[in-house]
């Protein structure tokens, strides 16, 4: 079974607290050692779009979430139980259809609409922001990483919210929508061929990474 660890983990995990996360590495070298020890308390998360999401107990209060396969364990994310089960009831991981890579995508139906803060309320509405993609096609936003549910928000887009939306994005997206933005013509990647392993995609071997043993691990996790 290949052992992986996201950056949003990684990101999660250094917002605890110094005791929450000693007892999160514990939980991720036990895993690691043998995910199926019964003392491994799972919990399938029926609400999470993405069927093989789980969580695992850390704690009373702290859960890793983690994409569980026959042959993958995938740890996505750790917190206080509440933001945990909410963090993935708002994602899924899905090969991108153009690209060809490994992506932890936000579902689009559970993200608010993406707006403009109002700070000032003014009598008369200002003209609106011209849209920044409106001359890229389909095909290429594809080819630059953007998920096909996100094209719609993606041509709606204008300098007032690009920001914002890059933030609800992957990596590899966002960067070639503010390159774009500014002007700039990001490269488009090569796709990967049908039978390529998702997660041995440049743009995906950004965010996971293979833990094949214990000082793999234990590095990842060091700040």
């Amino acid at each position: 079974m290949h052992f992986r660890i996201a950056d949003t983990f990684t990101d999660s995990l250094s917002r605890l607290a110094s005791d929450e996360q000693k007892a999160v590495k514990t939980t991720a070298f036990d895993l690691q050692l043998n995910p199926a020890n019964p003392g491994m308390k799972f919990h399938k998360l029926d609400r999470a779009k993405d069927p093989y999401f789980w969580s695992v107990r850390v704690s009373r209060d702290i859960r890793i979430v983690v994409h569980k396969t026959d042959s993958s364990l995938l740890l996505c994310y750790v917190g206080h139980h509440d933001k945990a089960y909410h963090w993935a009831e708002r994602r899924k991981l899905e090969t991108h259809p153009k690209t060809g890579a490994a992506q932890l995508v936000e579902v689009r139906e559970m993200v608010r609409e993406i707006t403009v803060p109002k700070y000032v309320e003014v009598e008369q509405p200002s003209p609106s922001k011209p849209l920044l993609f409106t001359d890229i096609s389909d095909d290429d936003l594809l080819s630059y990483g953007v998920p096909a549910e996100w094209l719609d928000d993606v041509r709606g887009s204008n300098e007032d919210n690009v920001l914002e939306l890059a933030d609800h994005l992957p990596g590899e997206a966002a960067e070639a929508l503010l390159e774009l933005a500014t002007g700039g013509t990001p490269q488009i990647a090569q796709p990967a061929t049908v039978s390529a392993d998702p997660f041995e995609h440049p743009d995906a071997q950004r965010r996971f990474r293979v833990m094949s043993n214990v000082e793999e691990l234990e590095g990842a996790l060091e700040y």
